[in-house]
């Protein structure tokens, strides 16, 4: 199973393609889209429905995994990155990929035990569970946590549907 994970935000979304064999989980990609400050909201939004797009297309996954929106006290914060993950959603939808959501503390507990881990904890387990030669950037630490939390999930998908 190939698992795209998501860390969606208007100036640096975070990607991970992880292959997820039986038990055995292997990076095959990671990274983020940068945004420039001086760019449009819209500009933001196409630039990463262009790029997740194309990086479906490329690594063909199976599913997509993003982060739950919860709330939040900036309530402007809160709408520009429901708005980032329209973009990813759209793009997987078109596609015809399902997304599954995970709440923060759900993926901190599959990769590191607690829920209440710090970034980090994060990246460095990202890096040992996948073998990575160096620690991944925040966003692309956080979009493969997702992907691992969907693997070590994916049993259990009869109570938890795509969106």
């Amino acid at each position: 199973m190939i698992i795209l994970g998501v860390d969606t935000s208007l100036r640096s979304t975070g990607y991970g393609v992880l292959e997820a064999t039986g038990s055995r989980l292997s990076a095959r990609d990671y990274g983020n889209i940068p945004n420039k400050p001086k760019l449009s909201v819209s500009a933001c939004l196409f630039s990463i429905h262009t790029r997740l797009a194309e990086l479906i297309e490329h690594w063909k996954p199976d599913v997509l995994s993003v982060e739950k929106v919860i709330y939040g006290k900036n309530a402007n914060t809160m709408l520009v990155l429901g708005e980032a993950r329209g973009a990813v959603i759209v793009a997987a939808a078109l596609a015809g990929k399902p997304v599954y959501e995970y709440e923060p503390r759900r993926v901190k507990m599959a990769v590191c035990g607690n829920g209440l881990a710090e970034k980090d904890q994060i990246q460095r387990m990202v890096k040992t569970l996948l073998g990575l030669p160096e620690l991944p950037q925040n966003d692309a630490a956080d979009a493969l946590a997702l992907a691992i939390c969907h693997a070590h999930t994916r049993s259990f998908l009869a109570t938890n549907l795509p969106i």
